[in-house]
């Protein structure tokens, strides 16, 4: 059984915005991996797991 992707959930100290990477892009982010896509700064982790149900509140970043 398969729960989907393990989400990493932040929130951008600059801009507020919150924003979710799937631990599958960490190869593709590299050092960039949980920064804000906006301010492109450091993103204050949250929390990580499956899909939480606040989600939507997220912006996914691919």
């Amino acid at each position: 059984m398969t729960w989907g992707s393990l989400m990493f959930y932040y929130h951008c100290p600059k801009c507020g915005m919150k924003f979710e990477y799937a631990m599958e892009l960490m190869p593709e982010f590299g050092e960039k991996f949980g920064f804000c896509p906006e301010c492109d700064v450091p993103g204050v982790y949250e929390k990580e797991g499956a899909r939480q149900l606040d989600d939507s509140e997220y912006f996914e970043v691919e």
